[in-house]
Parts: structure tokens; sequence; C-alpha cells
């Protein structure tokens, strides 16, 4: 064989070289797109349900601490004594009935504490959650208004539209409604929603973004 038919014969072996790695690349599944990081793409909603838990427990403390703070200066006020966590004695009447007013066990009055704690966790959840969907860009103003009418409204229809009526069908006497003023009612709901509305940016939503 000749050089030229040796040449002829290298490049006819080198194009079917070319052709095979051309049909194995072909044959190769395609290339798995890299991940994309997740974003929320509509209402977040999950997300302000548990930053609204966590703030929630966070403006339950500012009005229970409120109210431990006006039990300690009453006396000056009105000339009679009470006890710091007298709220949560009244509260505790719920679950216990009229016995609870008496309560000054550490171990009971720390579970109303907790039972308070809760159920403001659970308010707190409302609130985020209101705030977020109807005003979440608001200023601080508005997020108050929003959240002093909030705030009444639920103290008017838990007071006034259930208790009213829950505990004296349960427990035969409707010491909430009763024994709590209702402006210390009030102002305790205020309290609680005002705080509310001025934590509200430390739960708000904002994507994480990776440094390049």
């Amino acid at each position: 064989m000749d050089r030229q038919a040796k040449l002829q014969e290298l490049q006819s072996l080198r194009d079917r070289a070319h052709e095979l790695e051309e049909d194995l690349i072909s044959s190769l599944p395609p290339e798995p797109l890299p991940p994309r990081p997740w974003r929320a793409t509509g209402y977040y909603m999950a997300y302000y349900a548990t930053t609204g838990f966590l703030l929630g427990g966070l403006a339950a403390c500012t009005s229970l601490l409120l109210n431990v703070v006006g039990s300690a200066l009453w006396p000056a006020i009105s000339g009679h004594s009470q006890h710091p966590l007298r709220i949560v004695q009244v509260y505790l009447t719920f679950p216990m009935g009229e016995a609870a007013l008496t309560v000054d066990s550490g171990v009971l009055l720390t579970l109303g504490c907790v039972l308070y704690l809760g159920t403001g966790m659970l308010y707190g959840m409302l609130f985020e959650l209101a705030i977020s969907y109807f005003i979440p860009n608001a200023r601080i103003g508005a997020r108050l208004v929003f959240c002093t009418i909030l705030a009444l409204a639920i103290w008017i229809v838990n007071f006034y539209a259930i208790l009213i009526w829950l505990q004296p069908l349960l427990f035969g006497g409707r010491w909430i409604i009763d024994l709590i003023p209702w402006w210390v009612a009030a102002i305790t709901h205020l309290v609680f929603g005002w705080t509310m509305a001025l934590v509200y940016p430390l739960g708000v939503y904002e994507p994480y973004k990776p440094v390049e």
C-alpha cells in the first residue's frame, strides 16, 4: 500500500471516529439544569403565620407586663391591694371557675401565664396575617390605626359576644366580664395590637439573595 492510500485510509478512520463521537454525544441524556433557589411566587401565608406566632408571644409579654405593673401600682391609686398577677387569676376562671380567684400557687399561676402567652401567640398569627395581607407596605402610623381597630374588635367580640354567655354556661359565672374593668381589658388589647404594629417589620418576608 502506497503512501497516498495510507493517508486516505487514515482520513477515513478519522471521519468514522468523528461520526461515532457525535453518535455517542447525541445519545447521552441532556444535562439537568442547575437548581434554582426557591422563591415564593404569591402571598406567603405559612411564613407570616409562623412569624406572627412568634411575634404574638412578644406582644403578649408586653401586655402581661403592663398588667403586672398596673397591679403593683393599683394600691397607691385605689387604696385596695391586689395580686400582681390578678389578670391571670381572673382569666383562669375560665377553666377553673371561681376557685381561680384565690389561687396563689406558683405552679398554677405559671400555667396561667403560659396560657396567656399562648393565646397571644395565636392572636399574633391573626394580626400578622391581617397586616401583611391588607397593608403590607404601610407606614407605622397606618399600622397603628389598623391594629387599634383590630384589637378593639377582638376585645368586643371576645368579651361581649362570646365570654358573656359562654363562661356562665360552662362554669356558672361571668367573672372575666365582671371583674376586669372594661378600660383595663381595652388597654390590654390595645397594647397587644400596638406592639404587633411596631414589631411587624421584624417578620416581613425577604427572599434570600446568595452572595455571588
